[in-house]
């Protein structure tokens, strides 16, 4: 029990000192993730409206392969990013591989599925509602996508914010693309395995509380998006 005080000791130690590693490794970390969402968001949130809108044959297989996408499994997935940009995959002469931009595409292809399947649910509930108003008034199908995009702004901030939760706290995945390379791939989620694995607890411990606190932080903002969104339109 000593030692595991010890280790949250130095832990709060290195947080409060803005340890030049644990810093870095912070940074990389939410620069990877953010862009991530960027892209998931600017691919997801479209392809979620437009199938919430649209109607059109194969429009539940698509939904249906779409809400399985969100469980894709993290492994699997850093799996196939890896053989893509591998030397012999089609992707390999970018040399992308185990690079921050490897992690990015690995993340995008996981959270890109959940925003497009969460906004798409949205949107077609707020069709529901408003398809009629939106025929009288001759909107096309992708202005009407657009419209209701707007409308429902803050359910879709909150399905991004979701989405960047779940690609702050991937492991697996990143870690296949990544390698892990201290220094230039190294995010929280590898490094805390990698650290706890070596013995070295003030550091995993440091950057575990960081990531707890960005995951509640995340959840809390959602929270206040939906209640100010209740409080405003009722």
């Amino acid at each position: 029990m000593g030692e595991i005080l010890r280790a949250l000791g130095e832990a709060a130690r290195l947080i409060a000192q803005l340890d030049p590693n644990l810093v870095s490794i912070v940074a990389l970390s939410l620069e990877v993730s953010l862009a991530a969402v960027v892209i998931a968001t600017i691919v997801g949130l479209p392809v979620g409206a437009v199938i919430g809108v649209a109607r059109f044959p194969g429009r539940q297989t698509m939904i249906a392969v779409l809400n399985g996408l969100m469980g894709l499994p993290p492994v699997v997935v850093g799996l196939l990013v890896y053989l893509l940009l591998s030397r012999a995959g089609p992707l390999g002469s970018f040399g992308l591989l185990f690079t921050p931009a490897a992690m990015i595409i690995a993340q995008s292809v996981l959270v890109t599925p959940i925003i497009a399947a969460l906004s798409r649910q949205v949107i077609e509930d707020a069709w529901r509602e408003y398809e009629e108003q939106l025929r009288s008034l001759g909107a096309s199908p992708a202005v009407s996508a657009v419209t209701l995009i707007w409308d429902t702004r803050f359910s879709m901030v909150t399905i991004v914010l979701a989405g960047f939760g779940r690609a702050a706290a991937e492991v697996g995945a990143v870690i296949i693309v990544g390698g892990n390379i201290d220094g230039v791939t190294r995010v929280m989620t590898t490094a805390i395995a990698l650290e706890t694995s070596k013995g070295d607890l003030p550091l995993a411990l440091g950057l575990g509380i960081i990531l707890v606190s960005l995951v509640l932080a995340v959840n809390m903002a959602a929270y206040w998006v939906k209640e100010t969104a209740q409080r405003r339109y009722g």
